[in-house]
């Protein structure tokens, strides 16, 4: 048996003529949280899908909790829990009902007392009583994830799950995950949140269905090769738009009273600094590269961040 939760090797799949991942290779050790990156049509969705025995590769294989993702999928789908980023579960009923229902379902013995415990745990027992539609967005993902753990999975797969919920929210899921992280749990996520990268043990990057890069955040951070400048001073928006397109500059971003402009020409980048800024009205250093520069260099022009 493998000793990682997710061993997969070169996964390929295709819908018709279009080529969605190629040669995917991936391995997620127990207890890892693993952030799941890239562009909208990157790969990411479908790869979860396939772990999770929804989607049987075209080539390719391994293992996911030790069984084989092709031949045990059905085996697979009762020991993992798979949150998407669309809420699926009955608006009509409260939020007991639906969880009580998800327990029926995988037959867990004691079911009432496991339902009163995983509302306990998620903070959701003053809710038990309201229907599911009229929570907030926040509250539906915490409902959601409640459905997905009820059960004990050994792996979670999360598809974008905190997308379109405030940060409040996002940040008290994510203590959940790590609580339950730090309790065994294996987790796979895809998010589109940098601070949310930034809180997983380790990230992965796809395009075109194939992973660039993996590591921590410091780890791709550093070993980009992206050469960042910092600008602080009046005018920074107006500079960001101006230097954008030019020699040397792959992108060019305020992050708070700040101007990045990141590039891998170290010469082209300086000598269209010096001559925007010929008068030295910014002040600039040379910083290390964050996580949200180095995406946006990965994603390359033309594709997709959204």
């Amino acid at each position: 048996m493998s000793e990682f939760v997710i061993d997969v090797h070169d996964l390929h799949k295709s819908f018709g003529a279009r080529k969605v991942v190629e040669g995917l290779t991936l391995q997620v050790a127990g207890g890892e949280i693993c952030g799941f990156l890239g562009a909208n049509g990157s790969g990411k969705t479908t790869t979860i899908r396939m772990l999770c025995g929804l989607l049987k590769p075209d080539g390719g294989g391994g293992t996911c909790l030790g069984l084989d993702v092709i031949a045990d999928s059905s085996r697979i789908r009762r020991q993992i829990g798979y949150m998407t980023q669309r809420f699926s579960f009955y608006e009509d009923l409260t939020v007991s009902e639906n969880l009580d229902f998800v327990a029926a379902v995988y037959e867990i013995p004691e079911r009432k007392k496991e339902v009163a415990e995983i509302m306990k745990r998620m903070g959701l027992a003053d809710r038990a009583y309201q229907l599911a539609g009229q929570l907030s967005g926040g509250w539906k993902q915490r409902l959601a994830l409640a459905a997905c753990v009820l059960h004990k999975p050994k792996l979670l797969l999360l598809d974008e799950p905190t997308a379109g919920v405030d940060v409040k929210a996002r940040r008290e899921f994510w203590d959940l995950i790590h609580d339950m992280a730090t309790q065994g749990l294996t987790v796979l996520v895809s998010t589109h949140y940098m601070d949310e990268a930034e809180r997983c043990t380790r990230i992965v990057y796809l395009s075109d269905g194939h992973i660039v890069v993996q590591g921590t955040a410091e780890e791709v951070a550093q070993g980009s090769g992206l050469i960042t400048f910092q600008a602080t001073g009046p005018g920074v928006d107006e500079a960001a738009h101006a230097l954008r397109g030019q020699p040397g500059v792959e992108a060019a971003a305020v992050f708070g009273r700040a101007l990045h402009v990141a590039g891998m020409d170290r010469t082209a980048l300086e000598a269209t600094i010096k001559g925007f800024d010929s008068h030295g009205a910014l002040s600039w250093s040379e910083v290390e590269p964050e996580l949200e520069d180095v995406l946006i260099h990965l994603l390359g022009p033309g594709e997709d961040a959204g």
